[in-house]
C-alpha cells in the first residue's frame, strides 16, 4: 500500500511541477556536485519513495549534500500530506481553507474591517467599513486562494461600491478587506508589503497547545510575503520574539542574507514588538476550534495590536525547517 500511495504522490508531483524552477534546480545542483542530471534524477525520484518528500523537497532541503541519516530527519510533501489529514479531518478543516469561512468563525481574533462580494453588491456596512477604511487601501482576495496568489491592493478612492463588485466579479474576487498597516518597528524592515509571523501549533494530547515554531515572512519588492513569491523567511525565538537566524530563500540559487536585500536593515536580532500578546493570542486562538489540532497562524502586527490574518491546515514545511536548516520530522512524530 505504501508503494501504491507513494506512487499516487509521485505522479502527483509530476502534475504540478514547475518545470522551469526544476530545471534551474537542476542545473544548479550538477553544477554544485559534479553529477550527472542522471544521476540527481535518480536519487531524487528514490528520494520521493524512500522519504516520502516531492520532488522540489530534494532540492530545497539540499537532499543532494545529505546522506541517509539526515535525509530521514526531514518532512516531506507526502508526510505532510498524511500528517495533515490526521491532524485536521477533511471534514474540520474548511474554516481554515476559506478565509470567508475563517473571518466568521474567528472573528474575535479579527480587527481589521472585511467584507464579501455579496455585501458590496448588497451596499452593505459591512462594505462600506471596507471602502472607507482609514489606509485608504483595500486588498481583494480569493477566499480560497493559498501562497499569496489572487491577491490585489488598490485605492479605495479608485472604487463606488458598483465599480467594485463589477471589478471584483471580473477578477474572480469574492472578498475584500481593509489594508493592514504593520507596526512601525516592523515597517522598517520592509514596507513594500504586509509582513506577518508564521506560528505554529499542535494541540497535544492532553488538549493543551504546543508552539512549535515561529517565523517572520519578510516582502522583498512584493506586495505579499510568501516565500513561494521570492520574499524570504527568518527564524524566531519562541522565547525572545527575536530573529535569531539569517532571512533565507526558496530558492536554492540564493544565499542567505543577514541584512534585508533591499533596506538593508539588519535581521538578526531584530525584535518582534508585542511578543507576549502573539504568544497569549495565538494559545486561544488555537484552542478555539480544537478539532482542527495543526495550525499555521498567520499574523499581523500593527500599533494597536494584533490582527490574525488566516490559519493554514495544510501549513508549509518549508517554512517550517529550511530557515532553522535542520529536518523536524521527531517533532510531529509525537503527535501521529
Amino acid at each position: 500500500m505504501q508503494a501504491i500511495n507513494r506512487t499516487k504522490y509521485f505522479l502527483y508531483y509530476l502534475k504540478e511541477l514547475d518545470y522551469n524552477k526544476f530545471s534551474k534546480f537542476l542545473n544548479y545542483t550538477c553544477k554544485l556536485t559534479g553529477k550527472s542530471k542522471f544521476n540527481i534524477i535518480l536519487d531524487m525520484i528514490n528520494s520521493t519513495y524512500k522519504y516520502n518528500v516531492g520532488i522540489m523537497d530534494y532540492f530545497q532541503f539540499r537532499f543532494f549534500e545529505k546522506n541517509d541519516l539526515e535525509r530521514e530527519k526531514w518532512v516531506g510533501t507526502g508526510y505532510k500530506y498524511e500528517f495533515d489529514l490526521k491532524t485536521n479531518p477533511k471534514h474540520t478543516r474548511s474554516i481554515l481553507e476559506n478565509k470567508l469561512e475563517f473571518y466568521e468563525v474567528y472573528k474575535d481574533f479579527i480587527f481589521h474591517p472585511f467584507c464579501k462580494l455579496e455585501d458590496i453588491k448588497n451596499k452593505n456596512s459591512e462594505a462600506d467599513a471596507v471602502l472607507t477604511n482609514k489606509t485608504g487601501k483595500m486588498v481583494l482576495k480569493d477566499s480560497l486562494g493559498q501562497c499569496g496568489y489572487d491577491v490585489e491592493i488598490v485605492k479605495t478612492s479608485d472604487y463606488t461600491l458598483e465599480s467594485l463588485a463589477s471589478y471584483m466579479s471580473s477578477k474572480g474576487y469574492d472578498m475584500a478587506e481593509s489594508f493592514i498597516q504593520q507596526h512601525d518597528h516592523i515597517n522598517k524592515i520592509s514596507s513594500t508589503g504586509l509582513n506577518t509571523v508564521r506560528m505554529f501549533t499542535v494541540i497535544n494530547n492532553t488538549g493543551g497547545v504546543d508552539l512549535i515554531g515561529a517565523r517572520l515572512r519578510v516582502s522583498v519588492n512584493s506586495h505579499v510575503d510568501n516565500l513561494a513569491s521570492g520574499n524570504i523567511a527568518c527564524p524566531v525565538d519562541l522565547n525572545t520574539g527575536k530573529i535569531n537566524g539569517p532571512g533565507i530563500y526558496s530558492d536554492i540559487t540564493k544565499e542567505d542574507v543577514t541584512h534585508h536585500p533591499v533596506t538593508n536593515v539588519q535581521l538578526i536580532g531584530f525584535q518582534i514588538p508585542m511578543w507576549d500578546k502573539v504568544i497569549e493570542l495565538t494559545k486561544k486562538i488555537a484552542l478555539a476550534h480544537p478539532e482542527n489540532r495543526g495550525v499555521g497562524w498567520d499574523i499581523a502586527i500593527t500599533n494597536d495590536g494584533i490582527d490574525f490574518i488566516e490559519g493554514n491546515h495544510n501549513w508549509c514545511k518549508t517554512l517550517w525547517q529550511l530557515p532553522v536548516k535542520k529536518g523536524m520530522k521527531d517533532i510531529l512524530d509525537k503527535y501521529n
